[in-house]
Parts: structure tokens; C-alpha cells; sequence
């Protein structure tokens, strides 16, 4: 531990000690305090209890009123021992102060402000009650070079602006206050400094440990505790953590201002309250807390405020208290101070006031009368301190103890180099003569900071980077003892360099949890979920909502989801981003076997009656009609069952230029073949006569230009598609979940539309030709079955055009390849079985020629054949 300097001048160490003698309950008059004497005097200011105000201050005899007792604080009486044990071991080591001796002054002022002020002057003036500016002592010089304690703010502050009137050296050994460095009013002031800093992220890394987000706040009503909040706030919010309610205690006994309902209440939001403070500035909560249910809290807090000590006397603190836990500066242990605490007896000093008092409450002396007066010699007089319990008396040695055994030290280095340094200048004749002033010592006590280990009594730099603190779990024990058991340490360098280390197995959590208890606002957001703020609700208290399609959360409390990559997405559960499987109609798909089947069985059939057809060749029903159509037509159709093969399969550049164009134009070819047959039914009944000029020769060429320029046309505007945006192989992720689509991309759609168009345009036309043929005469007439192909054809791609529309993927590709088929095979099924039937199956039917002269006069008959 080490001594910071806030002023020119290093701070007195201050303890809380009362002018008066008495400690529990004992109605005396007061006392000088406890003296020993030496060449050099050191001041010490303790507090053992807790009263209240009846001090009449003066500086005549004071008339003495008993004071209410609220609470006797024996394990503070550990931090007087300090002391003496500190001034001993100093005064046997041979190698300081010269063989002269230290001897100490030390009072008790019960946390109340009018007795520290009358104990320091009394300290400057050597007399009870004191004398202001005058020196009562009988020795020809003030023994007085410095002083010790003060374990709460008020205390150190009243004190120190007495003492630094005279630049008498103050050490506190109370908890770091800024509020005392103010070099005005408290110029000869020092205080053992503390990084907040560590202590504020040593609390934040144990909730972030245990996953306490939604945490209270309770702090002492003073400057102190206003800095503690506001800082650690910040630094709670820094850490995604949230305050739950801030509480802020009167100090005692200042009138109760707290409203118990509410009181009550709050701690009712959080399991897990941080509590900062001391024992005293704390007293008021403590009281609230046992007056009122037990709440079931797990308090963490510092080893300044003492969770053990019941404000009733009795063994209560556990059930309060129990598995709280405290953060503690990390100490070395005092060599020999344990043993020490093992011998004190009242018989060993029976100059120490204060011993006799502190001995008959731990040791439980009976009462001699209704006025709380004990009788000391019915208790045990040989006992010893280790047997006493948590809630009255502690051998572990306490901060405080700790920070006064270093502030002895600290003088006494700094007397013995003013004394070196006197040395150097005069002989040393008279002890007396050698006696410094106060002030003289400020020099040496800038020029030091004290470590924490007074093992290896090491003096160093003032600016010791590394704070560690040690976490203590306050437990009740297999053997019915409580304790405060080490259960981790926190060791913090810079924000970016710190260690918690924790036993968590260690840890037991009082009466009311058997587990790590829970402190948040609303339950985590599993994966999957994103957090949503609640209105007027801190941003630990939120709502959990699903991550919209194509996002996920892989952690627990995400704020915002995170969107998948293209080539991938969510799980059901929305927590983890999978790969997507790259989907096409291929042919090892079910549906695209299906229709290979299809496309090759259509093919075959079309085949055969190709094949049938030139097998028949000079029949009346092939030669019908023209049969070169017939035969051009067959095989259109036989290529467009063929093309549906290119839509199947994964696409390439190749196949995705040929599916639409190779469609397009095979399709244009049928469909003009169509037109051109009607076309010639229509002629053939309607214009040519025996007589007629128009000629059966002429006839065919017309229906040769019609296959010609229909088709030529359909190429045109396939090749302007090709030159300006032609299709292009594409992914879809977007349209099945969990699927990449291969498919091709039209390139331009208004080109795509205009081929389907073209394809509309031409099969109208051969359906309103055919339906003004329909009429004639049916033997070799094929306007009815070219009539009813067509309606089959419109009314497949009518279908198709919607549905095309309002669906994705693979079944996009599979319908416009089922249409392919579909119309297709209603154009060969229409025109070309009916014919098949009667070629098999009517062998003996009569000539076209026959059929006709059925119809003319005799000698009128009509003799020509089609080829």
C-alpha cells in the first residue's frame, strides 16, 4: 500500500478514536484517552462505537450526559492494536530512530466530529479538556510529530483542519475520499490512495462473470457516494450493464428520509445489489435491512463496509448477508501481528482504557445494573480473541488495521531521516534537543509511498500501476462458524489489461440461493432473436423478436441480426447460415425424367409416322394436303420434342441461347407448315376448278413462300435478340428458400415475348383459316383436325403465360418443357393419328378422286392427282 501526496503536504493518518473511555455502554466520565510515552508521540483517532451527539463542546470540564449506544463496533478496537503493535516492533528494532522510543496518544471519538476536533486539540496541547495554542505538557518540548487515523470522511475532515493549523502530519487510514484533497483546508492531510478505476471494473468483470446485466445501486447520501455512482453508472452502461435502482442512505443519525415502501420495493428489482460505503456511513441501510423482511439479496460491496456486524448484538448477519460478496486491496500478512492478537488480555495492559470495555462485551459480561454497566471481573480474563465470533471480532487483519500498521511505519522512516540528517549537522547530547517539529516531516513524507508489503519493507515510486484485489465470499462453515473465505482476486493494470480469477465452486450463496442467482431485466434473447427496446425502459429490459427471412442470430442478446451471404441461408431455427444447394431441372430429377421420357417417346412416335407415311407414300390420304408438308411438318415436330431436351440439365452459355431460339424458329417452321396446308385446303375447294386458271403448280409454290417467310421471319427476330441481349446462364437465390436456381437468364424479355408472340400470331391465323374451311367436305379435308390442333396449341400456351409468370425455378423451366410437349404432341395426336387410323386400319378407302365425282354431273368429272 502506498501513501499518496495530495497537497505540499503528506495527509496526518487519522484514527477514530473518543475522548472518552468507555465503549459499549460503560457510563464514565471521559478520559484522557490511552497513553504511552516515548521520546516521539504519535496520535492516533479511533471510533469503537456508534452514539449519539451529547457532546457539550468547551474548553472547561466538560459536564458528562450518557450517551445512547447504538452500536459497539469491537472489531474496530483491531485497529488501536495496530498501532501498539506497529509503536513495539519499531521500538525493539535497533536499526531506527537512534535507540530512541516511540509512544502513542490514542482516543476514541464514536464517529462524532466535536470529539475529534477536542481529541486533536487535546493531542497539540497535552491536556483533556484542551487549552487552544497552549502546550500543557510538564516535558520543555511537544513529544507530538504526527497522527493517525479517521476512518470515515467527517471524522478525517474535522480533525485534519485542526491539525493542519499547526502542520502536524495526518495519515487516514480510512477509505480514499477526493473530497479530501483540497489543499486548502487540508494541507498536512494524506490518505492511502485507491484506484477507482480497478475497483469499478473488478465489480463490472464479477457481474459479467456471472451474467449479472440488471444490478442495484446503494450508496451513502454525501459527495462520496454521489462520485461512486455517477462513475460507476458510466462505466456499467460502458459494459452493456444497467443500473436497476439507485439508493442513496442518510448517514447516521441524520433524520430518516427514506420512504420504506419504496425502500422495500426497489430491492425487489435485482437480485444482486452493489453496495459502496463503510460501516458507519452504511448504519442507517443496515438498520432498514434488518427491520424489514429479508430481502434474499447477494450484496457485493468492499471490505470497508463490514457485512458481518449485526446493529442488534446477536448472530443475525448471515441470514442478511450470507454469500455476499466483498472486494478487498490485496495485503500482505503483518509479521506477528496474529500472535499478538492471540495474547492480548486485560492484564497485559492495564493502562489501555479501552481494552476493559472491549473485553466485557466480547466475553458477554453480565450487566451490574439497568444502566448497561458490565462487571469485568465475572467475565473470562484469560481468554483469548480467536474464539470470538465473525459478528464481534475478526484475527484476519482489516484494511484499516492494515493501513495503520503502514502509516506508523511511514513516520517513523520519515522521523528517522530527519534524525539522520540532524546528525549530519550537530552531536547528539540530549535526546530533547533532538526533538523535529511536526511540520519538519512533511519534507520526508512527500518522498515516500509505502507498498503493501511490509515484509520486505520496500519503499517505491508513487505510481504503482498494478492494483490487485482479493474477493472474499462471507460463509457459513461446516462447523457452524462463519468466515470471510478468499474465493478469486481481480488484477487490474489499464482498461485493455486486466484478470479476474474466480472459484466459482468455492462460492456458496447464503440461505436463499443454491445456485448462481440471476440478476436481468428480461431473459436473454435465444439464438435466433434479436433484442427490441421496451419504450421508457433502460436497454437492458427488452423484448425478443424472430429474425426476419434471410438473417440470423448466432448469440444470445444480438441486437441486430446478421443477413446471410448470397450463397447461403438461415436454418429454421435462425441461428446459423447453411449452404445452398444448387438447383436445376436436371435429368436424374424425377420430374425432369418424366419429361426426357416424354420428349424421346414423342420423338419415337413421331418417327413412326414419318416412317409410316413415306411408307404410304402414294395413297390418296398421304398424298392429300400435300405431302411434303406433311413430311416438313413431321419432322418440325419430331425436332421440337427434341428441343425440349435442351431445357433440361444444368444451363450453359450454349444451352441457354438455343432453348428459346432453337424453340422459337422449330415452332415457327410447324406452325407455317400448318398455316401452308390450310391454306392449300382452302384453294384446293374454293379456287381451283377445271377451269380455273389458278393451277395446282402455283398453289404449291404459295404454300412454299408461306413455310419460307413464316419461318424467315421468327429467324429475324431471333438473330436481333442473339445481337442485342441474348440469354445468359443466371442464379436465383432468392426465390426457394434454402436453394440456389440455376437457370437462364432471357437477357431481353421483350425479345422473349416477341418470339411467343410471332409463335400467337401464326397460330390464330392458321385457326381462322381452318374454321372457314371447316365445312367442306371431310374425306381427305384436314381443316377440322387442323381446326382442333390449333385450339389445342392456343389453349396450351394461353395457359402458359400466367403460369409462367407465377412461378420460380425449376418448375418454370418444367412447364415451359411440359407446354413444349404438350403442344406439340396436340398437334401431332390432331392431325396426324386420325390419319394413321385410316391408312392402317381403312386400306380399302375410296380415292380422293372417286369422293369427288360423287359430287358432279356425269361427263363432268374431275381427273388430277396431288403430289
Amino acid at each position: 500500500m502506498k501513501l499518496s501526496l495530495d497537497l505540499p503536504l503528506l495527509v496526518t493518518i487519522i484514527f477514530v478514536s473518543q475522548e472518552e473511555n468507555s465503549i459499549l455502554s460503560l457510563n464514565v466520565p471521559a478520559s484522557p484517552g490511552y497513553y504511552q510515552d516515548g521520546d516521539f508521540i504519535i496520535g492516533g483517532l479511533f471510533s469503537l462505537r456508534v452514539t449519539d451527539d451529547n457532546t457539550r463542546f468547551g474548553f472547561k470540564d466538560n459536564v458528562y450526559i450518557q450517551e445512547n449506544v447504538y452500536m459497539d463496533l469491537t472489531k474496530h478496537y483491531q485497529h488501536l492494536l495496530a498501532m501498539v503493535f506497529a509503536i513495539e516492533k519499531i521500538n525493539k528494532d535497533l536499526n531506527i530512530l537512534f535507540n530512541m522510543s516511540l509512544g502513542f496518544h490514542l482516543f476514541n471519538v464514536d464517529f462524532i466530529e466535536t470529539k475529534a476536533v477536542k481529541s486533536s486539540m487535546s493531542l497539540l496541547s497535552g491536556k483533556s479538556p484542551p487549552i487552544p495554542n497552549y502546550d500543557c505538557r510538564s516535558e520543555k518540548r511537544n513529544k507530538l510529530v504526527a497522527v493517525v487515523g479517521g476512518v470515515s470522511t467527517q471524522i478525517t475532515a474535522q480533525s485534519s483542519q485542526v491539525l493542519s493549523l499547526y502542520n502536524v502530519p495526518q495519515i487516514s487510514n480510512g477509505p480514499f475520499d477526493y473530497s479530501l484533497r483540497d489543499r486548502v483546508h487540508f494541507q498536512s492531510l494524506y490518505q492511502f490512495p485507491m484506484n477507482p478505476t480497478a475497483l469499478y471494473q473488478g465489480f463490472i468483470q464479477l457481474m459479467m462473470h456471472f451474467g449479472w446485466i440488471w444490478v442495484g445501486l446503494v450508496v451513502p447520501d454525501d459527495i462520496r457516494g454521489e462520485m461512486f455512482l455517477r462513475d460507476m453508472t458510466q462505466e456499467m452502461i460502458n459494459s452493456g450493464l444497467c443500473v436497476a435502482f439507485a439508493e442513496r442512505i442518510p448517514e447516521f443519525p441524520a433524520m430518516d428520509t427514506i420512504n420504506n415502501q419504496i425502500f422495500v420495493e426497489r430491492f425487489t428489482f435485482s437480485n444482486v445489489t452493489v453496495v459502496f460505503g463503510d460501516t458507519y456511513s452504511l448504519l442507517r441501510f443496515v438498520y432498514k435491512i434488518f427491520c424489514n423482511i429479508i430481502f434474499g439479496n447477494v450484496w457485493v460491496t468492499t471490505s470497508y463496509w463490514d457485512i458481518t456486524i449485526s446493529p442488534f448484538g446477536q448472530k443475525l448477519s448471515y441470514t442478511y448477508f450470507g454469500g455476499g460478496l466483498s472486494f478487498s486491496v490485496h495485503m500482505d500478512e503483518i509479521p506477528g501481528f496474529e500472535g499478538f492478537l492471540k495474547n492480548v488480555q486485560p492484564a497485559k495492559y492495564p493502562q489501555d482504557i479501552f481494552i476493559q470495555d472491549v473485553w466485557s462485551i466480547l466475553f458477554e459480561c453480565p450487566y451490574l445494573d439497568q444502566h448497561g454497566i458490565r462487571e469485568l471481573s465475572k467475565c473470562e480474563q484469560n481468554g483469548t480473541l480467536e474464539t470470538r465470533g465473525l459478528h464481534v471480532w475478526d484475527m484476519n487483519t482489516s484494511p484499516q488495521s492494515y493501513n495503520v500498521y503502514g502509516a506508523v511505519h511511514v513516520i517513523a522512516k520519515a522521523l528517522h531521516e530527519e534524525l539522520s540528517l540532524r546528525l549530519e549537522e550537530e552531536s547528539l547530547d540530549n535526546g530533547a534537543s533532538m526533538a523535529p517539529h511536526p511540520w519538519q516531516l512533511h519534507e520526508f513524507l512527500q518522498k515516500f509511498e509505502l507498498e503493501r508489503s511490509f515484509v520486505k519493507k520496500k519503499i517505491v515510486n508513487e505510481n504503482i500501476s498494478t492494483t490487485k484485489l482479493d474477493i472474499f465470499n462471507y460463509q457459513s462453515l461446516l462447523n457452524g462458524t462463519e468466515a470471510h473465505v478468499k474465493v478469486g482476486e481481480f488484477v487490474f493494470e489499464s482498461n485493455s489489461v486486466q484478470h479476474l480469477s474466480l472459484n466459482d465452486k468455492l462460492i456458496t450463496w447464503g440461505e436463499h440461493f443454491n445456485e448462481t442467482p440471476s440478476a436481468v431485466c428480461s431473459q436473454s434473447c435465444p439464438p435466433g432473436f434479436r433484442k427490441t427496446a421496451l419504450e421508457g425502459k433502460p436497454f437492458c429490459c427488452f423484448d425478443c423478436i424472430p429474425c426476419p427471412d434471410g438473417e440470423i442470430a448466432n448469440e444470445t442478446n444480438m441486437d441486430q441480426c446478421i443477413k446471410c451471404p448470397e450463397d447461403e441461408y438461415p436454418n429454421r431455427q435462425k441461428n446459423e447460415c447453411l449452404p445452398k444447394i444448387m438447383m436445376f431441372l436436371s435429368y436424374e430429377d424425377p420430374l425432369g425424367a418424366v419429361l426426357v421420357s416424354m420428349a424421346l417417346g414423342l420423338s419415337v412416335l413421331t418417327a413412326l409416322i414419318l416412317g409410316l407415311f413415306i411408307q404410304y407414300r402414294d395413297t390418296a390420304i398421304v398424298r392429300a394436303n400435300n405431302r411434303n408438308l406433311s413430311y416438313l411438318l413431321l419432322v418440325a415436330l419430331m425436332l421440337c420434342f427434341f428441343c425440349s431436351l435442351v431445357f433440361i440439365g444444368q444451363p450453359t452459355p450454349v444451352t441457354c441461347i438455343l432453348r428459346q431460339t432453337f424453340f422459337g424458329v422449330v415452332f415457327s417452321v410447324a406452325v407455317s407448315a400448318i398455316l401452308a396446308k390450310t391454306f392449300i385446303v382452302i384453294v384446293a375447294f374454293k379456287t381451283v376448278t377445271p377451269r380455273s386458271k389458278f393451277q395446282m403448280w402455283m398453289v404449291t409454290r404459295f404454300s412454299n413462300a408461306i413455310v419460307f417467310s413464316g419461318s424467315f421471319i421468327q429467324v429475324c427476330i431471333c438473330t436481333i435478340w442473339l445481337g442485342t441481349s441474348p440469354p445468359f446462364p443466371d442464379m436465383d437465390a432468392q426465390s426457394e428458400y434454402g436453394q440456389i436456381i440455376l437457370q437462364c437468364n432471357e437477357g431481353s424479355t421483350a425479345a422473349f415475348y416477341c418470339v411467343l408472340g410471332y409463335l400467337g400470331f401464326l397460330a390464330l391465323l392458321s385457326l381462322m383459316i381452318a374454321f372457314l374451311a371447316r365445312r367442306l367436305p371431310d374425306s381427305f379435308n384436314e381443316a377440322k383436325l387442323i381446326t382442333f390442333s390449333m385450339l389445342v396449341f392456343c389453349s396450351v400456351w394461353i395457359c402458359f403465360i400466367p403460369t409462367y409468370l407465377s412461378t420460380k425455378g425449376k418448375t418454370m423451366v418444367a412447364l415451359e418443357t411440359f407446354s413444349i410437349l404438350a403442344s406439340s404432341a396436340g398437334l401431332l395426336g390432331c392431325i396426324f393419328l386420325p390419319k394413321c387410323y385410316l391408312i392402317l386400319l381403312r386400306a380399302d378407302n375410296i380415292s380422293r378422286k372417286k369422293f369427288l365425282n360423287k359430287f358432279l354431273p356425269r361427263g363432268k368429272e374431275i381427273n388430277f392427282q396431288m403430289t
